[in-house]
């Protein structure tokens, strides 16, 4: 692959120029503005033109390294959601003319950009031409390369690359590149195969991180495998481990979907006890198993003190009640929930916020159905609102005069 083809360079100058009307009108809008409000725009901003746009207004003054990540991931992102890779491309590609494209922290940047959004092909093509492009290689690229795979879904090259690629560049694998071997073999549901690996890291007086024992451990309680599960937890305790809110959230995870909320509780209170706070995750699979226990109440009342406990809700928080306050024929309260999601730009999936806008409507409560799907219209690009198109159709909901579509809107 070359760098960066003319024609290629001379399209992305455009798009990020904003010389075509759509963008030209989102740079209008977003003039050249302050880092941190780029960072926040980005993530409230769902439209990949208008992301572009905030990218491009601060994209040359971003001279920390973390910022600039931060920056580009979420423009990516953005644009991975419209399948828009040429343009992904062409945006990843420019990088690689700046002048820090000589250290290797910058370049693995790029490299877990494309794993980000599933190019894998252009993050190995990236990782070889470190060469020509005057970048040292180390662990660091390395282990880039690898979590690309992982972020790529593409678990089955992981063990591959790690033999190929350590061998051929002389790179000594550290304690992450095994930690993220062993996360590829969990996720291809393989974690008896972690067993040789982790015999290998010993052997090498390699250190078992507190992340790779927690993929383990979770990958086990995925399968089934609780004895299995227990063996490794009861391993991390004899070897000293100091546990933390992840690995006891993966425990939590376990007893909200096969327990009960008196076992959820239970290792709650063990966490406290060990000097730990539960977080948002952890709320969140009690409120779960509330709810799979029959006992929404109970849910809605851990959701109604989260902040209380210094907690913020999340997409998931948002999601689990609505579903279940639908499930459970609670409307009214799931619209309720709903509107809190839009006020911290957490709007619930597509599948949970349909429910409740069949839910609404069957209510004869047309008009609040009507402002739900005005106030995510706001929200996302018209590229991806076709399926909600098709649902307005399906209601009968397409009538553009009623006034219903305001109200959820303004409650935002």
């Amino acid at each position: 692959m070359t760098i960066l083809s003319s024609r290629n360079r001379f399209l992305l100058h455009i798009r990020l120029l904003s010389t075509s009307t759509t963008t030209a009108a989102a740079t209008a809008t977003f003039p050249s503005i302050s880092i941190n409000l780029a960072k926040s725009k980005l993530r409230s901003e769902h439209d990949p033109d208008k992301a572009l746009a905030v990218y491009s207004s601060v994209a040359a003054h971003l001279q920390s390294p973390v910022s600039s990540r931060y920056a580009l991931d979420l423009t990516v992102r953005r644009l991975a959601k419209s399948h828009r890779y040429s343009d992904i491309e062409s945006l990843v590609e420019s990088q690689k003319s700046d002048p820090k494209i000589t250290q290797e922290p910058f370049l693995s940047t790029l490299i877990l950009t494309y794993g980000r959004a599933g190019m894998l092909d252009q993050a190995i093509q990236t990782f070889e031409q470190m060469d020509s492009l005057g970048t040292p290689r180390s662990a660091v690229s390395f282990n880039a390369l690898l979590t690309a795979c992982n972020q790529s879904q593409k678990y089955d090259q992981v063990p591959k690359l790690f033999s190929e690629i350590s061998q051929n560049y002389g790179i000594t694998p550290d304690k992450i590149s095994y930690g993220i071997l062993i996360k590829s073999l969990c996720e291809s549901g393989l974690p008896e195969s972690v067993v040789p690996v982790l015999k290998e890291m010993e052997e090498k007086n390699i250190e078992i991180t507190m992340i790779t024992y927690t993929s383990i451990l979770d990958a086990f309680y995925k399968k089934g495998k609780i004895e299995d599960a227990e063996r490794i937890w009861n391993e991390m305790r004899e070897k000293g481990c100091s546990f933390d809110v992840v690995a006891y959230n993966v425990k939590i995870m376990r007893a909200a979907h096969h327990g009960t909320p008196e076992e959820v509780l239970g290792l709650m209170d063990e966490m406290a006890s060990s000097g730990l706070k539960p977080d948002t995750i952890s709320y969140n699979y009690l409120m779960t198993c509330y709810c799979k226990n029959g006992k929404v109440d109970e849910a809605k009342k851990v959701y109604n003190d989260l902040e209380e406990k210094g907690c913020l809700p999340n997409a998931t928080t948002f999601r689990t009640l609505m579903h279940y306050l639908c499930r459970n024929g609670d409307f009214d309260a799931g619209l309720e929930v709903f509107k809190a999601s839009v006020k911290k730009n957490k709007i619930p999936n597509f599948g949970t916020t349909k429910g409740l806008v069949e839910g609404l409507v069957k209510n004869s409560k047309v008009a609040e159905a009507k402002g739900l799907i005005g106030a995510v219209k706001k929200r996302f690009p018209k590229s991806s609102l076709n399926v909600w198109k098709k649902v307005e159709e399906e209601l009968g909901l397409n009538d553009e005069s009623s006034k219903g579509s305001g109200q959820v809107a303004a409650a935002s």
